[in-house]
């Protein structure tokens, strides 16, 4: 069995989490969209990952939308003491499954009552804020999204503060409003515009939570990384996740997959170190 605290552990608010968890976007239909196709391995999904020492499980409301917190709570709840649900507001979904802006604080606030509603709790251990202004990073002040958050977590809501999908600036900003306990942008080894982002918020003591990890609706395909992976006896995503491990310290994976047989695989990079000579040649890729 895999013991995944040899991938070690960081700080996400006031907990210390182990560096791999999981994303649990994939357990909806497709697109992110309505139902699963197989609700029961769902169900089974999520008890293995936690079965298999996961402590940090990464939601939202508007994965279906709906459908993910509630497969969430059927599993787990009453859920184990040392697990943190962290989730995320800023968006919402349309009946043909569109992805919309939801930001104006009466949205934020009535989401986060959302999510603690569905997932059958009274305090979430983080929220991040989702800025939507593109699917890339762009320049918006989200002070008024930051500030609702704080209220919340002054209200006892909320165990932490977090931001997505943001530039270094407005981290700034989002900090000078209350602590960040986590950052969470598009990393990978094919992605790597956060390279400095990354070495700062470690500096801090800050998470950093690469989404899309595995490079998204399209994984990552190299022939450096194929020919790494076969000399280690290990599969090209594999590697790609050992690699963010190694990384930064602060970096936690939260890897998505709706079968057990793919959960199993993820979470075996706990076991993986990656050499020198693969190191090299996957920096080399940027």
């Amino acid at each position: 069995m895999v013991n995944l605290d040899k991938a070690g552990t960081y700080q996400l608010g006031e907990r210390a989490v182990r560096r791999i968890g999981y994303g649990a976007m994939q357990l909806a239909g497709k697109g992110v969209f309505g139902p699963p196709r197989d609700r029961a391995e769902a169900v089974a999904v999520l008890r293995a990952a936690v079965d298999a020492g996961v402590d940090h499980i990464d939601t939202s409301d508007y994965y279906g939308p709906f459908v993910v917190n509630d497969i969430i709570k059927e599993a787990l709840h009453p859920y184990p003491a040392n697990l943190t649900l962290v989730t995320k507001v800023g968006a919402r979904r349309d009946g043909k499954g569109q992805w919309l802006p939801a930001q104006s604080p009466d949205e934020i606030t009535a989401a986060v009552h959302d999510n603690l509603e569905r997932l059958g709790i009274e305090q979430i251990g983080a929220v991040n804020y989702r800025a939507m202004f593109a699917q890339e990073p762009a320049k918006g002040s989200i002070g008024a999204q930051v500030e609702v958050l704080a209220t919340m977590q002054q209200q006892g809501l909320i165990g932490g503060v977090g931001v997505s999908n943001v530039l270094p600036e407005q981290i700034k900003e989002a900090q000078a409003i209350t602590p960040i306990v986590c950052v969470q942008n598009m990393y990978n080894l094919a992605h790597r515009n956060d390279d400095a982002l990354v070495d700062s918020l470690a500096a801090q003591g800050i998470a950093y939570v690469p989404f899309f990890p595995l490079g998204g609706f399209s994984p990552l395909q190299s022939d450096t990384l194929s020919r790494e992976a076969a000399r280690l006896g290990i599969t090209p995503l594999q590697a790609a996740l050992a690699w963010l491990l190694r990384r930064s310290p602060n970096i936690l994976l939260i890897p998505g997959t709706s079968s057990r047989a793919h959960l199993a695989e993820n979470l075996a990079v706990a076991d993986i170190t990656l050499d020198d000579q693969a190191m090299a040649a996957l920096n080399g890729m940027a």
